[in-house]
């Protein structure tokens, strides 16, 4: 298979306290409308918060037998930071990650720690994914 330089996804948003798959190897269709994407090479993930408040932001790397429910497994987390309310933050790899057959790509938004103040709950924070993928 060639490798294909296509959008892997849209903008994703997450409103409020939530944990939320947002991309399967093999079973999500890219934005690029080429297919399915299958082997993933993960460049890179920006992360923009435009709620009102701070929230705190988390990236997961779930394994394929994993569920992406309920609160993300700190041993699947990539990144987690504070993000101010209009902030921008951008994690980027050295390497593409490659992802295959059912991994996913987890985002979490919880409340931040009661120092760095912010309730989370009126956040709505925006993922764009970076990367390529085999079609």
């Amino acid at each position: 298979m060639g490798l294909k330089r296509t959008k892997l996804l849209g903008i994703q948003s997450v409103t409020g306290i939530a944990t939320v798959g947002i991309l399967t190897v093999g079973t999500t269709q890219t934005a690029g409308g080429v297919g399915i994407a299958s082997t993933t090479y993960l460049r890179g993930v920006v992360m923009h918060n435009t709620g009102l408040s701070t929230a705190t932001s988390s990236l997961y790397i779930y394994p394929a037998a994993e569920a992406a429910t309920g609160v993300g497994k700190t041993a699947y987390r990539l990144a987690r930071v504070d993000i101010s309310s209009n902030e921008t933050f951008f994690y980027e790899m050295n390497y593409p990650l490659v992802l295959v057959n059912q991994e996913k790509i987890v985002v979490e938004v919880t409340q931040p720690a009661a120092a760095v103040g912010g309730a989370g709950i009126g956040s709505a924070i925006n993922y764009q994914i970076l990367g390529d993928t085999d079609i």
